[in-house]
């Protein structure tokens, strides 16, 4: 197979390197390989015969009308020469995207591979326990419960219980402090009765637990005091508990709930806060032929780094010492998309079977910082022009000044009472200048600084301000 690869000056050494074991024509086209023009392309073409194009992932121009009259399929490479070494090896085994750049084609296809394979271990994972249809224990993926605390007082039970779940858990808990009532209960488990899937209850007041029964799937949590109380009730039931130890051992407390009669017991050693027994507590998570439960929430709440990193370490120490059901919880500002966080956690502790250590699985939980860096070829240039500081004395726009915030997770731009609303950055700028709502240049870019942050905030779960720090 003949491939055509067409470069330019700034990246021909790089390319050349890649391409030096494929049988490759790399064809310098000028300075730079994106600007390479679909004219440019078919006059290379009709000169050779090629089985294939592959041309910069950066390339913006159109290619399909070149492809119908030659018939020699164009795709598109990886958007930086330097990944070009680790696309080309895999032509044997891929197509590549005609639209999109390879090193994104790649990373999604990757992903796709990888959660194919998740389900596909999930369906023949063996199980303890299936709750509402999840599986719980055995070989099966470890199972996300995540707490939406103080349920009671929240406006909205039902739009957060289905965000939850939207979010990556398995199991929603549904928290309530002691100002709770068994009305209270029973009116919040009334709101959320139509969403058919697990959901518990978290608290140690057995008139409360009692008024869930009728639809809880699981109870956080039992021990010595509420058992004898409500542990045939949620025995009759059919529910799960979560059993914990307090004045009593684990053990006492697992024995009395035994003799409850209640089948699906899951146990929870208390996982203790870092500073505050971590290690210790620890010690206490050993393999047991009963499901274990492990608080992950708690560690993260009580620190003050980001949560990315934390949860994907708890969900890998998780992993080693046998956890069933992992919680978290985003009761706080710093801990918002620990959800998601830890559902990928705990997808990625999947795939890592058979494996030594969790990288390279298709899927990561990289979101600031790169697998690996990009190495380009220095900018060429015969003078240099000193950037001048930025003038305070501020020429406004006559077209008028823009707010620009975020709702959710779209940015808004509004302008004399109109406004833009869009996901990405550009869409919202382009939009801004086909109105033709903006006139100076330097109104121009601080408008697209301005939107790019907004985007950003929104991608990394942050606060924005206009003209503020980001």
């Amino acid at each position: 197979m003949r491939i055509l690869l067409p470069t330019g000056s700034a990246t021909e050494t790089i390319v050349r390197k890649a391409a030096k074991d494929f049988n490759m024509d790399v064809v310098v086209t000028g300075e730079i390989a994106s600007f390479l023009t679909p004219h440019q392309l078919h006059l290379l073409i009709k000169k050779e015969k090629y089985d294939m194009v592959i041309v910069s992932g950066m390339c913006t121009a159109s290619f399909e009308q070149i492809e119908r009259e030659t018939g020699v399929p164009i795709y598109r490479g990886p958007r930086h020469a330097a990944d070009l070494e680790l696309v080309l090896p895999l032509l044997d085994t891929i197509t590549l995207s005609r639209s999109i750049p390879a090193d994104d084609f790649l990373t999604v296809k990757r992903a796709a591979e990888a959660y194919q394979h998740i389900n596909t271990l999930e369906m023949a994972a063996a199980f303890d326990y299936i709750i509402r249809g999840t599986k719980i224990g055995g070989t099966s993926r470890m199972k996300v419960l995540a707490e939406i605390m103080d349920a009671h007082r929240q406006e909205d039970i039902h739009g957060d219980v289905e965000r939850f779940f939207n979010a990556g858990a398995d199991i929603v808990d549904l928290g309530f402090g002691f100002d709770a009532t068994p009305k209270d209960v029973k009116r919040v488990f009334t709101a959320v009765e139509d969403i058919d899937r697990p959901l518990s209850i978290d608290t140690q007041d057995p008139s409360l637990i009692a008024v869930a029964l009728g639809r809880v799937d699981l109870v956080l949590s039992l021990q010595s005091k509420n058992i004898p109380i409500v542990g045939k009730m949620v025995a009759k039931a059919g529910a799960a508990a979560v059993i914990v130890p307090d004045d009593q051992t684990l053990l006492h407390n697992i024995n009395l709930a035994k003799k409850a009669g209640i089948k699906c017991i899951i146990i929870d050693p208390l996982l203790q806060p870092v500073g505050s027994g971590f290690v210790s507590a620890l010690k206490k998570f050993k393999k047991s032929i009963y499901p274990i439960f492990f608080g992950a929430g708690n560690v993260v709440e009580l620190f003050d780094a980001d949560s990315v990193g934390i949860n994907a370490l708890l969900g890998g120490i998780a992993m080693e010492v046998g956890v069933s059901i992992i919680f978290t919880s985003e009761h706080s500002d710093k801990t918002q998309g620990s959800i998601s966080e830890m559902r990928r956690a705990t997808e990625m502790m999947t795939l890592m079977h058979n494996r030594p250590y969790p990288k390279d699985l298709g899927i990561d939980l990289l979101k600031l910082k790169e697998k690996r860096r990009r190495r380009e070829p220095p900018l060429e240039y015969d003078s240099i022009n000193p950037a001048k500081p930025m003038t305070n004395e501020i020429e406004y726009d006559p077209k008028g000044n823009f707010r620009i915030g975020i709702e959710g997770d779209t940015i808004v731009a509004v302008i004399n009472g109109r406004a833009v609303r869009g996901k990405r950055w550009q869409d919202v700028f382009f939009t801004i200048l086909k109105n033709n709502d903006v006139s100076l240049f330097d109104h121009a870019a601080y408008l697209g600084r301005e939107l790019y942050k907004a985007e950003l905030a929104i991608r990394l779960g942050r606060s924005f301000e206009q003209d503020g720090e980001f």
